[in-house]
């Protein structure tokens, strides 16, 4: 007779995703979802495309969160359903195919317990990311695009919508910068463990023979805000420089100044962006990330938490949280959390939930103690 008593399991993730579905509230999430497409279905919603790209993206926000939930409760029915079948049929291939699903659930509902633990301010909005090489020469320009890509293949593997909105392209290889931005459920909340520097160590393509090679890259995380009158920039504050759009080697991609450096002169901080076709989006596009950038700043200084979000990160000796070691041996390993995986190649093609969850649960016990 075939021995598939999976009853203490099934009962942990039954307790476990009962305590998500209190935490989530479901009939908030519903209702949320029923103001949003009344919203969506207005008449007149699209004589404001602005405001109903905002109420549309964040209708299929929540129908993506409400899924989720109910999509694993569903999951937690019919694996019931596939072990009885199991066990009357005495079939092994059913039980395999129920320990699978039981394994892949376990994941999924550890997935979704992480991100009950993302209730900060922005954690549910957009994320801009922007990497910068720092010191390593050609290899720290080479590891940011590594890095770069490696955000891109996560965000493509969870199905995510991102987009790159502006690369400085080094001479030899790589970027000395990049700004791009992730639209998903909680992305902030979720990508903001990586902010920081991160380290690789490695035998340098670009260097002689034999020699290990270590370079830095930075990478610094914000929420992307609504538009609303929180921050106010005046005209005179910024400074706005317009250039030609270029891809690797310097070569223009069109044959128009569409793209637009936008400089906080108080402040000092540039925001660049070419990802748009006319230098108007472009503006648009830049002055958001940078009224983003700006909320921060002031909420971080009203806090005296200057270090917080994006953080001031020096991409250098002595202040990294992450190494990729390529050479002598193979090891990534974070360390804050102490999470490390022996394959780099997988965490370079996106493979980061587990530095991700182990990051957003070292926040949490940090912000308790």
């Amino acid at each position: 007779m075939l021995d598939l008593d999976l009853t203490q399991e099934i009962a942990a993730l039954r307790s476990t995703f009962n305590d998500i579905r209190s935490v989530v509230d479901v009939d908030a999430l519903e209702a949320e979802i029923a103001r949003l497409s009344e919203a969506a279905g207005a008449p007149d919603l699209w004589d404001d495309t602005e405001k109903a790209q905002k109420v549309t993206s964040a209708l299929s926000h929540r129908q993506s969160e409400l899924a989720r939930v109910t999509g694993i409760d569903s999951r937690l029915d019919d694996l019931e359903v596939l072990i009885e079948m199991a066990q009357e049929a005495d079939d092994e291939e059913t039980a395999a195919e129920a320990r699978t699903e039981l394994i892949a659930l376990q994941k999924a509902i550890g997935d979704l317990e992480v991100q009950t633990l993302l209730d900060g301010e922005w954690d549910a909005r957009p994320a801009v990311i922007t990497i910068r090489a720092g010191a390593g020469g050609v290899d720290a320009a080479d590891f940011a695009e590594m890095l770069m890509r490696m955000y891109l293949r996560w965000a493509e593997k969870h199905g995510y919508n991102a987009t790159v909105m502006d690369t400085s392209y080094a001479e030899e290889a790589g970027i000395k910068s990049a700004t791009f931005e992730i639209d998903a459920p909680y992305a902030f909340g979720t990508l903001s463990v990586e902010a920081g520097t991160h380290r690789l160590v490695r035998m340098s393509p670009f260097g002689a023979a034999g020699k290990r090679q270590t370079s830095f890259a930075a990478v610094e995380v914000i929420p992307l805000m609504e538009e609303a009158q929180e921050i106010e920039i005046p005209e005179n504050d910024i400074r706005v420089d317009v250039f030609r759009s270029s891809g690797p080697g310097g070569q223009s991609v069109n044959t128009t100044d569409s793209a637009v450096r936008i400089t906080h002169l108080p402040t000092g901080l540039v925001v660049s962006m070419q990802n748009e076709k006319s230098q108007i989006q472009n503006r648009a596009a830049a002055m958001r990330v940078l009224a983003s950038r700006l909320l921060l700043l002031q909420k971080e200084q009203e806090a005296a938490q200057k270090k917080e979000l994006a953080g001031n990160i020096t991409a250098s000796w002595g202040d990294q949280m992450r190494s990729y070691v390529l050479a002598p041996y193979q090891m990534v390993k974070d360390l804050r959390t102490d999470y490390e995986e022996g394959n780099p190649s997988k965490v370079f093609d996106g493979d980061l939930d587990g530095f991700i969850a182990a990051g957003i649960k070292w926040r949490k016990r940090k912000t308790e103690d």
